[in-house]
């Protein structure tokens, strides 16, 4: 048993050499190997786009939508009643008819029948006046004489009246002569009272002549008022009339619309149309929009519109002229209309190809003002709340806060905060960290269009 043992502790010996062994050379081999080389840690460039910040020339505008209405209307309205007796053969809506064309015509055979009457009593006023005048002509020699013959009675009364007082004559001498002087006299008064009437009766007739005559003039008015002729070249747009029938003063027989000028009113924003009038004045207070405004802007700034017709194929567009401003602001979008007039659209239509600015058509309306040169502009997709990002000299991100100014579609003028020659970071970062490092490349496709955009090459090459 003890020589069994020792012989088991012999052998659980023979294992310890063999592993001390492969321990040694372990170690060895570990101490001969080198370490491993460190290299430094790398920083990773962002590859962002980039265009370089220019001056450019802009050119305000702002662009609304809006109908078309014709700048006047004409009612034909029956200013006499009467029957119908002609109607032009083109009366009828949308036909278009020139400027002093008769298209109605109402019976004139009442007003004629007026004229002729009211001349009759014209003639036998003035005849009448004619007749007074001889008669105070007459009354007046008449009186002349009148007045003589009592001069004599006098004297002959006088005579007798010495006569009697001399026992030469009797006194029924004297009463006869008192009778006659009497008598005389008593002419005279009536010849008298006849001349002061007679101005009285020349007056009466001449009122007369006057009203007569107001009455004639009354009738060749309603006389004239039968015919019913166009006042412009005109789109007829409403019949209520047809021949034969019998039409009441006042009553409306038709309407037309003026062809020669036409209006659209677009509406804006409040806030985009005094960012635009700002602009327009060179960077004073705007005033209150009212018509006199637009058009002093218009004739010392330059400001005009320009109405496209957004739904055709073909690019349609006219030229216009802002006239006035709307008298309200509308309550529920708190916006503005303005009102720009567009001058011959029915001279320049071309059959298929233009057409004309007819009657609720909806368009598009820009306003463009001056052009304003030297401004450093950047596209919308740059600007981050009030900051940009800059890409400084060592390709690292910059973060600054611009100050920004007139919009034109996707174009800002960044008024203060940026300088022309900057590389500005167009790619959108996310994160964006100041001080990282980027990788540049130049977007030039970008920048070709912010300068069209600027100038309002976009929208006319959109059309």
């Amino acid at each position: 048993m003890t020589g069994s043992g020792h012989t088991s502790w012999f052998r659980r010996l023979l294992f310890v050499p063999p592993v001390l062994v492969a321990v040694l050379i372990l170690m060895f081999v570990v101490s001969r190997q080198q370490p491993p080389e460190r290299k430094p840690v790398e920083e990773i460039a962002r590859t962002v786009r980039v265009i370089e910040a220019r001056q450019i020339t802009i050119i305000p505008r702002i662009t609304g939508f809006g109908t078309v209405r014709p700048a006047n209307v004409w009612n034909a309205v029956a200013q006499v009643s009467g029957q119908v007796v002609y109607v032009h053969p083109d009366f009828k809506r949308g036909e278009i008819i020139d400027k002093g064309t008769e298209i109605l015509r109402i019976d004139p055979a009442d007003y004629e029948l007026a004229i002729a009457e009211a001349e009759a009593n014209i003639r036998s006023a003035e005849a009448s006046l004619a007749e007074l005048k001889v008669n105070e002509q007459n009354s007046r020699e008449l009186l002349a004489l009148e007045t003589r013959s009592l001069e004599l009675k006098d004297a002959q009364l006088k005579r007798t009246e010495d006569l009697l007082q001399r026992g030469t004559v009797s006194q029924s001498s004297v009463d006869v002569e008192q009778r006659d002087t009497i008598a005389q006299r008593t002419r005279v008064k009536e010849v008298e009272n006849n001349l002061r009437l007679l101005p009285t009766q020349i007056e009466v007739q001449q009122q007369q002549i006057a009203v007569n005559r107001s009455r004639l003039a009354t009738a060749e008015l309603n006389l004239s008022r039968t015919v019913i002729k166009l006042p412009y070249r005109a789109r007829i747009s409403q019949v209520n009339v047809e021949a034969t029938q019998y039409v009441q003063t006042g009553s409306t027989l038709g309407a037309a619309d003026d062809i020669a000028v036409s209006e659209v009113e677009a509406q804006f924003s409040i806030a985009r149309i005094s960012q635009f009038g700002r602009s327009i004045t060179n960077g004073r207070s705007s005033e209150a929009f009212t018509e006199q405004n637009f058009r002093r802007l218009a004739e010392q700034s330059g400001l005009h519109a320009i109405i496209r017709l957004t739904s055709s194929v073909l690019p349609v567009e006219w030229k216009g002229r802002v006239v006035r401003a709307s008298d309200e602001v509308a309550e529920k979008t708190r916006t503005i209309g303005l009102i720009a007039a567009v001058e011959g659209s029915y001279d320049q239509a071309i059959p298929g190809k233009r057409p004309p600015l007819t009657k609720g058509m909806f368009v598009e309306m820009e306003l463009r003002g001056p052009a304003i040169a030297d401004q450093v502009t950047i596209p919308r997709s740059a600007l981050h709340g009030e900051q940009v990002y800059i890409a400084d000299a060592d390709s690292r991100l910059e973060i600054r806060s611009v100050k920004t100014g007139l919009v034109q579609g996707d174009a800002i003028v960044v008024e203060e905060g940026l300088v022309a020659g900057e590389m500005l970071v167009v790619s959108d970062l996310s994160p964006a960290i100041p001080g990282m490092l980027l990788n540049l490349v130049e977007d030039r496709v970008l920048a070709k269009q912010l300068a069209a955009e600027a100038g309002g090459e976009v929208a006319e090459a959109g059309q």
